[in-house]
């Protein structure tokens, strides 16, 4: 009897705090809460009855971030006491809907008033990932954002992308321009040859069906744009000698 009063208490406990936690965000929002609050919120969809600060504490200290929580595998974050499946899916499925939110909301806009939009939905997509994602965004002739879409999943260090499945999708969408966007699982921004080789076919590729190649995005630690380093108008450059040359 008096352990099962013991743990009532102790539930209730954590019944009042998480409620004080709700008020307060009803009242001011997220700006004044720290990342162990909110963690703690969401996996409070999973525990209804019980205090779940330790297990965000816990979750921190074990993967470091706010953004590496949201990134974690159900698995992984499962490895934590107190931390059950459906927290985990609380927390994936929080990550998934940002996901899909930045996506919706780009569709339509400009992306040369935009692009930093882009970016942003592009990082939050692919940073963390441990396979390599191909990922591509279409424009149409005013540059308004189509839509998005993965087109390709590789392993850890290569990825398989199929040029006529590029070209068959941007007809399909209707696109005249694209951009073009993959992670570096290691967090490295360096393009690789591969990478510079894939971007100059292409250019070339889509160009010879009118469909400009905006920019190239690789997302690692932080975002680096082929565009903003020259190597877009390399490729356009490559591509315009190895289109004189056939014609000789």
């Amino acid at each position: 009897m008096v352990e099962n009063k013991e743990k009532n208490k102790w539930q209730e406990k954590g019944v009042g705090h998480r409620g004080r936690l709700r008020d307060r965000y009803q009242e001011r929002g997220l700006a004044n809460f720290t990342d162990a609050e909110v963690i703690e919120l969401l996996l409070s969809f999973g525990t209804p009855r019980s205090d779940c600060k330790q297990q965000a504490k816990d979750l921190l200290e074990e993967f470091g971030s706010f953004v590496k929580i949201l990134e974690a595998p159900p698995l992984a974050l499962q490895k934590i006491k107190g931390v059950g499946s459906k927290n985990s899916f609380a927390i994936n499925f929080i990550h998934d809907v940002s996901a899909r939110y930045l996506k919706a909301r780009l569709e339509g806009k400009n992306y040369l008033q935009s692009s930093s939009d882009v970016i942003n939905y592009l990082t939050y997509q692919l940073r963390g990932l441990k396979k390599e994602v191909f990922t591509v965004v279409f424009l149409d002739a005013s540059h308004a954002i189509i839509s998005s879409e993965i087109l390709s999943e590789g392993t850890l260090n290569f990825n398989n992308i199929y040029p006529r499945e590029l070209i068959a999708k941007a007809i399909e969408y209707h696109a005249a321009a694209i951009i073009i966007a993959h992670n570096h699982p290691s967090g490295s921004l360096a393009p690789s040859k591969q990478d510079i080789k894939l971007t100059r076919l292409l250019f070339m590729l889509c160009n010879s069906m009118q469909i400009q190649l905006l920019d190239h995005i690789i997302i690692g630690d932080g975002a680096y744009s082929f565009a903003d380093h020259g190597l877009i108008a390399m490729a356009r450059e490559a591509s315009f000698v190895a289109i004189s040359k056939l014609q000789e």
